[in-house]
């Protein structure tokens, strides 16, 4: 069974789009978040006098499921904002949206620490794949004793829990359902059954499974070979997947996934292998006994036990 933890949020201005800043119960750290509208109250607080790493996000263009991030260091990071807050020609960045900085609340982070920090950010994130990352080639700084890089290791768990509560998924594990089970994994990992979709007349057969609440389609499914639905939809997610090369062409009638691909829900899914819009609850069946989705997701439901009311 996995251990719960408690994050403390809190709004620095009241508001849900302001300045928010996040704490974990016995760790050391500190996140402070808030949009680039907010930048010039941002870097007025201590936090960003100190030294961290800090995240620069928004929006890809080129790919609607992902965002482009920046991952850097500084041991003055009010300073290095503000750099990054000039346009482009001038050497700042424009693409970013919202900023989020880590530092210490104990200001025990040296320089040492956070370039270390930001090498091993930088390989999460490329590994990983879920972000269009900014930064160029990561430096590999190994520069620091046995000791601190054990407390490295648990301040960057940290830091992995804590970002997507505030919405930042580009560090959170991907768990394929053909990858094996991860030694290192921050948390149990919370598979479903195997489901099937069919679509005999177009001889397409696929199959998926939810894992940690994303739907994946296995390696090895079939798609239709086009989008045939109307101009609107998945069919940007559809055109996508076969640029990005996880859709590919079977040498017949059909295409192929490359890989576990997730989907951001089974509807999604069962869209992309359809080539049109389809209600993924009752196109999904759970393999071997015919059951949809949604029935499988009442059963689970169902099967939890209510406490009994007292007095």
């Amino acid at each position: 069974m996995s251990q719960g933890r408690s994050i403390r949020l809190f709004l620095v201005d009241g508001t849900p789009n302001g300045l928010l800043t996040a704490e974990i119960m016995n760790w050391t750290g500190h996140v402070l978040t808030g949009p680039r509208s907010k930048l010039a109250e941002l870097v007025q607080r201590p936090e960003c006098g100190r030294t961290g790493v800090y995240f620069l996000v928004g929006p890809d263009p080129e790919n609607n499921l992902r965002s482009k991030v920046y991952i850097g260091e500084s041991d003055d990071v009010a300073k290095r904002l503000k750099q990054h807050n000039r346009p482009e020609e001038q050497g700042g960045k424009d693409f970013w949206e919202r900023v989020c900085l880590v530092t210490s609340k104990d200001q025990n982070l040296t320089k040492a620490h956070v370039k270390y920090l930001e090498s091993l950010l930088i390989g999460i994130a490329k590994q990983l794949g879920r972000c269009e990352l900014v930064n160029g080639t990561a430096h590999d700084y190994v520069a620091l004793p046995e000791s601190d890089q054990a407390d490295m290791a648990f301040f960057l768990e940290q830091i992995r829990t804590v970002l997507p509560v505030l919405g930042f998924d580009f560090l959170r594990e991907l768990t394929k359902p053909s990858a094996p089970a991860s030694i290192n994994a921050i948390a149990p990992v919370t598979r479903s059954p195997r489901f099937t979709l069919e679509v005999p007349r177009h001889r397409i057969s696929a199959h998926g499974q939810e894992i940690d609440g994303e739907f994946f389609v296995l390696k090895g499914s079939k798609a239709r070979a086009e989008w045939v639905g109307t101009e609107r939809g998945y069919q940007g997610l559809f055109k996508q997947l076969v640029d990005e090369g996880v859709l590919v062409a079977d040498g017949g009638d059909h295409m192929l996934f490359s890989d576990d691909c997730a989907f951001s829900s089974p509807s999604a899914a069962a869209a992309v292998v359809s080539g049109r819009s389809a209600n993924g609850r009752t196109s999904w069946l759970v393999e071997g006994t015919g059951q949809t989705y949604a029935a499988w997701q009442d059963q689970q439901l169902n099967s939890v036990t209510s406490e009994p009311e007292t007095a």
